[in-house]
């Protein structure tokens, strides 16, 4: 890494936030000027700037309407979708351009409204300054980390972030990711010395969100080669983690103390009292909590409280490993790795022991555990290091919109990236001058059913239905982020897209689109085969009813009606299909195309001879 243009590793915390870097050394978080690693992800807004980290969150007494925390929660997303965190927020989330949520804080009598990448970049430019100051040389490159379950919306979110802090966000790594980076290449080194590969699960249960990756961690045999670390598999919540925890015991001191819906002041104080007792009651077996009136929490009460919540992220591990093909047993991995402050609490490291059958590995601090794997990444990335090459995956299916509302999964979910698919489209109308592109996400067979990243249009020149030939590529890169390309083969037209949705998905949609996908797998398929099948079958009633246009009157009357009864019976079908997929058996659907494509075989014989007549008189 060169001393004079450095690569540092950021992880962009809920509800704390660190820089960290690796050299010859390895890799080290950086702590600011009075030593401290950790960065509070709390702002301030002042009529005269921004207040940024451990004196905004101490100092919040008093200006909780304009004291802005845990914003991780609100990247890339709409106001609708975190419509449940409202009431447990000090500040207010109003809603913004198509939807999404934005922050409102009146500062001085003025009004402001500011989005959740500005909050953002200001601690990014706080995690900017202390690195700088610490490295003795200007930061402008890092790598930066999020959930692994953050869609397309929150990622490009993110990498606008790092934009507005003057960053240059050279890539985007998975935090349960970065995490096992820590383990392999820290103070862990659990791989090295092992012949064979080892399947890893990393356990990431942070201040707002929670991830699980499955990896398989492969040695290279030769020395000074860099090890693999391939993602299996992963599975998440962008919306479970320590806040949560904290709500549970907030909602239970709003009880004890009896006195009503808390206000924006009291809400604030109640939020960091619960945060306290959480932290004392991993240590201890009971805590007095100061809400007011005398309140005892005990450690047995706090678990009971939480126990939901950890189940939730247990139901993850188990998905996860399923999409690994790793069959749930004794041990169904090698190793568990614990990142995330939240992994602290003792109930917690007891349930995914348990799930597991084996001690989580916790030799590292688990606040910085991410950091100082975003750090061996950053140097991986700047030639400094070889010892590890990193391959991630995509969380979700990724496809477009296809006639009759089906979808094309040109990408699946769990892909390897980076990655790149292309396939090839036609029109089904004729004289169709342009070409809309639905771009989607999700796992079900049906476009209503899966979640629309962006449209885009593609213009064509006129011609019959089925002779453009449409070339799409899907490009997801090595931070995640999706770009779609469309080019029409015959004349070189061509259109491109980033996607940038408007806001990401919530919690209740990611679980939604998985659960569906199992519980209508049946039904989407047939659903998809019929819907296919009518549009082929439509291509087709087209394409011959030309063909006995132009040269049916050259052939025996008995041949043109046969032709013409097979026409009708399909189109009754396609038409019935139309109306109403379920009342169609694909299957006869399917019977009928083949009976009406062996008996027009003639007829398009007779068609093609017409045409090469054609063509040499021509």
């Amino acid at each position: 890494m060169s001393a004079s243009d450095p690569i540092v590793g950021i992880d962009l915390g809920t509800t704390n936030s660190l820089v960290a870097v690796c050299d010859a050394g390895g890799p080290r978080v950086l702590p600011d000027a009075a030593g401290r690693v950790l960065l509070p992800s709390v702002v301030r807004v002042e009529a005269t700037g921004v207040v940024v980290g451990h004196e905004a969150r101490e100092r919040s007494a008093g200006h909780a309407g304009r004291t802005i925390s845990s914003v991780k929660r609100l990247m890339g997303r709409s106001r609708d979708d975190v419509a449940a965190d409202l009431p447990f927020l000090s500040y207010e989330v109003v809603e913004g351009e198509h939807r999404t949520a934005r922050i409102g804080v009146s500062v001085g009598g003025e009004r402001r409204v500011v989005s959740p990448q500005e909050v953002s970049a200001w601690i990014l430019r706080e995690l900017k300054r202390i690195a700088s100051a610490a490295l003795g040389v200007e930061v402008r490159k890092a790598v930066v980390t999020v959930p692994a379950y953050f869609d397309d919306a929150q990622r490009q979110a993110t990498r606008d972030a790092g934009r507005l802090a003057g960053l240059e966000v050279v890539r985007i790594v998975n935090e349960p990711t970065a995490a096992a980076l820590a383990y392999g290449l820290g103070g862990g080194r659990t791989e090295k010395g092992q012949d064979r590969p080892r399947i890893v699960a990393v356990y990431d249960l942070g201040g707002g969100t929670f991830d699980v990756s499955i990896l398989r961690i492969t040695p290279n045999p030769d020395p000074g080669e860099p090890a693999f670390f391939q993602v299996l598999s992963t599975a998440g919540d962008t919306r479970l983690g320590g806040d949560d925890f904290d709500r549970a015991l907030v909602e239970r001191f709003v009880l004890a103390a009896g006195a009503g819906t808390p206000d924006a002041e009291r809400l604030a104080l109640l939020r960091r009292e619960a945060e306290r007792v959480k932290i004392d009651l991993s240590e201890r077996e009971w805590v007095e909590a100061s809400i007011g009136v005398p309140h005892r929490v005990t450690r047995a009460e706090f678990e009971s409280l939480i126990e939901p919540l950890v189940r939730r992220t247990l139901r993850c591990c188990e998905r996860a490993l399923h999409d690994a093909g790793r069959a749930m047993g004794d041990r169904p991995v090698d190793a568990v790795v614990m990142a995330g402050g939240s992994t602290r609490v003792p109930l917690v490291r007891r349930r995914v022991g348990e799930l597991f059958g084996l001690t989580p590995y916790t030799a590292l601090d688990p606040d910085q555990v991410v950091a100082l794997g975003a750090a061996v990444q950053a140097s991986i990335l700047s030639g400094h290091s070889r010892e590890a090459l990193l391959l991630d995956v995509v969380p979700l299916s990724l496809g477009i919109e296809t006639v009759g509302g089906a979808v094309a999964k040109i990408i699946m979910r769990n892909s390897t990236v980076p990655t790149r698919a292309t396939e090839t489209f036609s029109t089904s109308v004729d004289g169709q001058t342009s070409i809309r592109l639905n771009v989607l996400q999700g796992e079900r067979e049906m476009a209503a059913d899966c979640r629309s990243l962006g449209v885009f249009a593609l213009s064509v020149p006129p011609m019959p239905a089925g002779m453009p030939r449409l070339e799409v590529e899907f490009l997801v890169d090595a931070s995640g982020v999706l770009n779609v390309s469309a080019v029409e083969k015959r004349n070189g037209q061509r259109a491109s897209l980033q996607v940038v949705p408007n806001h990401g998905l919530s919690r209740d949609e990611v679980e939604r689109m998985e659960r569906e996908s199992l519980e209508h797998a049946r039904e989407d398929m047939q659903h998809h085969r019929v819907v296919d099948l009518a549009a082929a079958s439509a291509m087709d009633l087209k394409w011959i009813g030309e063909s006995l246009a132009r040269v049916g009157a050259g052939l025996d009357a008995d041949y043109r009606a046969l032709v013409e009864g097979k026409m009708v019976a399909l189109r009754v079908l396609v038409e019935q299909a139309t109306r109403d997929w379920r009342s169609v058996s694909p299957d006869a659907l399917q019977g009928a195309k083949a009976d009406l494509e062996r008996t027009a075989q003639r007829l398009q014989e007779a068609a093609v001879t017409a045409s090469l007549k054609d063509a040499s008189r021509g």
